[in-house]
């Protein structure tokens, strides 16, 4: 690393949605700034004044605030090399066109669309370069004075790049290493254009680079081909010496690995391939953002970091600074990076997880208002923390938890039919029995007995689940309590009414609700529905999840995380 100040810059195109990928491509330039002590530039490349897109630009922008990845300068950014939009910088790239013109680098075109047209049926596979550029109307083939009366009569031109051909121009790249390219089958790039007296991107780039000292330029795979052009570039100017490095990062992939990432493939497999929501201006159409979609932004930093690029172990679960402190380009792929969609669903179960449930529950809380909800701020932390490990995304959480607002009123009888057999009703019996026998309440007894039970082959074995899921050891003093007669800790499903769902006690402040206490062991609901004839099962299962065991509900109390028994009338 030389001692030249790192700079670098990301300059997307105002042009609609920014795609994932640039994203990636930003995040990788904020990550070797930051790790280098350096500067982030924010620019806006929109020399192409057909593709603009209202509103583009201020999507960008928000983009990156939701992600946390901030820049030091740039649009609405300030800073010392502006302006920062491409636009406005017309002067500056018209004096450095007419340096490359009186250095003979470069030269006026004035062949028309019809006559490139006509040279390209004329000739296969047509190129205009130095073996054709002799017989095109240009300021090489034209007198001076038909040049510049062409040019005063308003024809438009256009400024081509004259590249002399047979040298091997290398371009190092910090990825991929060295990479050598003939000349011979370069064309003569456009550079600017009269119509709207805007450069293209090739010399825009080149000369915004130069001027904002840019040190290292990131970008995408698909930039690697122009780069021996940008080389020729800098060396025309006589910039060679202050040129930066070249990274060019690998593609982002179609799920499958076939062709590129595209928002066709978002569409087709239902994955958002935008930062945020995007309402395009012409069209009408909505496509789906991550922030809008559940994600939170430290789970989609996370797992775009790790779409091209590793650490060099198997840590996967990294914050952003700690992303800074082991970034390298070096460790970067040179293949594509295939976009596994589910992989970023679990980076944002994971990310739940490490959230507190305080943070969780503040997140819940306007989906429960949505639903028409008012609940206490304790309760709902409580009961983010039983079920937050259960869902991927924080929206889902009320249809993991509802059953602790509002009294459920079905269940799944498909699985009914499936689950409850015929001496169903003789094991709950058997169930009760171990349950109302507990004197130490604790999960450890709680789990010794039932297994034991089991083990003797006379737990009860019946479950209604219609999701059974695999997951950690439970706060299950929470759930048994409603089912044995104590209070779940204030989580009575129906909102800790009169009438306990579980017991028919009153519990309305019987309990203050600190945590599972006793509270006397009335002769059970569940028992005498099960006396009765058990014609239908007297227990509400909503999603009990177990642990290695292949034993059904009865059986596994030791494995149920959550209160997800609940009293069906």
């Amino acid at each position: 690393m030389s001692e030249r100040k790192v700079r670098v810059r990301f300059a997307p195109s105002p042009t609609g949605a920014l795609h994932i990928g640039g994203v990636r491509t930003a995040l990788y330039n904020y990550l070797f700034a930051r790790q280098h002590g350096g500067d982030l530039i924010f620019r806006i490349e929109d020399t192409d004044s057909n593709r603009f897109v209202p509103g583009a630009e201020e999507y960008i922008i928000e983009s990156f605030k939701w992600l946390g990845i901030n820049f030091d300068e740039g649009v609405s950014f300030g800073g010392n090399y502006g302006p920062y939009r491409q636009s406005e910088r017309r002067d500056i790239y018209k004096k450095y066109v007419q340096v490359l013109l009186d250095s003979d680098k470069a030269y006026i075109a004035f062949d028309t669309p019809a006559e490139l047209d006509a040279k390209r049926q004329e000739i296969s596979n047509f190129q205009y370069d130095a073996s054709t550029r002799m017989s095109m109307r240009n300021s090489l083939t034209l007198p001076k004075e038909e040049v510049d009366a062409l040019i005063a009569d308003g024809k438009q031109y256009v400024v081509r790049f004259k590249i002399e051909p047979n040298e091997d121009v290398h371009v190092h790249d910090i990825i991929r290493g060295e990479v050598v390219i003939n000349s011979s089958i370069l064309d003569d790039k456009v550079l600017y254009k009269s119509a709207d007296e805007l450069p293209t991107y090739h010399l825009a780039n080149i000369v915004d680079d130069h001027l904002m000292e840019v040190s290292h330029v990131i970008r995408g795979e698909e930039w690697l081909p122009s780069a021996p052009l940008h080389v020729l570039l800098y060396r025309a100017f006589g910039w060679a010496d202050t040129m930066p490095e070249f990274a060019h990062l690998p593609l982002l992939l179609k799920p499958d690995g076939n062709g590129k990432l595209s928002k066709r493939d978002g569409d087709r497999l239902g994955f958002p391939v935008f930062p945020l929501e995007w309402h395009d201006p012409k069209t009408g159409e909505v496509s789906s953002g991550y922030r809008e979609s559940g994600y939170l932004p430290e789970a989609v930093i996370n797992f775009l970091a790790l779409l091209g690029w590793n650490p060099g172990n198997d840590q996967e679960l990294m914050s952003l600074d700690e992303l800074v402190k082991l970034f390298d380009l070096h460790r970067c792929s040179k293949a594509g990076a295939k976009f596994d969609f589910e992989k970023g669903k679990w980076f944002n179960h994971e990310y739940i997880l490490k959230k507190s449930n305080e943070e969780v529950a503040g997140l819940f809380m306007p989906i429960l208002k949505e639903h028409g909800i008012e609940a206490p701020m304790d309760k709902v932390v409580t009961v983010v923390g039983l079920m937050k490990d259960r869902v991927s995304f924080i929206k889902d959480l009320w249809e993991t938890c509802k059953f602790f607002f509002v009294a459920p009123t079905e269940y799944d009888e498909k699985t009914r039919k499936k689950r409850w057999k015929e001496d169903s009703p003789e094991r709950m019996l058997e169930l009760a029995d171990v349950l109302e026998a507990l004197d130490d309440f604790s999960l450890e007894n709680q789990e010794a007995v039932v297994m034991k039970c089991h083990t003797a082959d006379r737990a009860p074995s019946v479950d209604l689940s219609a999701e059974p899921e695999s997951a950690g050891r439970p706060e299950l003093e929470k759930m048994v309590g409603a089912l044995h007669g104590r209070c779940a800790g204030g989580l009575c499903p129906s909102g800790a009414g009169l009438e306990c769902p579980a017991l028919g006690t009153d519990r309305g402040g019987a309990v203050p609700h600190a945590g599972v206490q006793p509270i006397g062991r009335p002769q059970s609901r569940l028992r005498r529905a099960l006396e009765s004839g058990g014609q239908r099962p007297p227990v509400w299962i909503q999603r009990p999840a177990w642990g290695n065991s292949s034993m059904d509900t009865g059986t596994a109390f030791g494995r149920c995380r959550g209160p997800d028994f609940i009293w069906r009338n």
